[in-house]
């Protein structure tokens, strides 16, 4: 699976508002919405937060990858935030978060949803690819930095 098959360019924000774990999770799904990925946000909002109560998805090193399943979406969507000055996330690390992958899957997927997370773990585990997104200056040079580095994965 490539991450470049289930994240839109416009579905990435260049600068998150928020600094904390539920307003970046709102923050993401309203973009979502406002694409048209999801129909029901509040829905999907209520599924981050409950795997959210299971544990924190901030994984450490900056990153955090939100994830859940919705009935109402028929494939694997993702949404990018990057907050430059960090957010509270419950990392496992206690470090605050800089970049952050929401995943949405379908109800009935097993093996996309994990092998879409496992895709992600696999790429930001590189401090060079973390260091680009961090670094970049806008959604497009983001977006292009994480299909680059996808590719060069492969």
């Amino acid at each position: 699976m490539r991450i470049a098959e289930i994240l839109d360019r416009d579905a990435i924000l260049a600068e998150l508002r928020s600094r904390d774990k539920e307003g970046v999770l709102r923050e993401l799904v309203e973009l979502l919405a406002k694409r048209g990925k999801v129909k029901k946000a509040e829905k999907a909002l209520e599924v981050l937060f409950e795997r959210e109560k299971l544990g924190s998805t901030g994984i450490g090193e900056g990153v955090a990858i939100p994830h859940g399943k919705l009935s109402e979406i028929d494939r694997i969507i993702c949404a990018f935030g990057r907050s430059t000055q960090g957010v509270n996330f419950d990392a496992v690390d206690g470090n605050p978060v800089h970049l952050v992958f929401l995943l949405l899957a379908p109800e009935d997927s097993t093996t996309e949803h994990l092998k879409a997370l496992a895709r992600l773990s696999r790429l930001l585990k590189d401090p060079l690819f973390r260091k680009r997104l961090l670094d970049a200056k806008d959604q497009q040079e983001i977006y292009q930095i994480i299909v680059d580095e996808d590719e060069r994965q492969l």
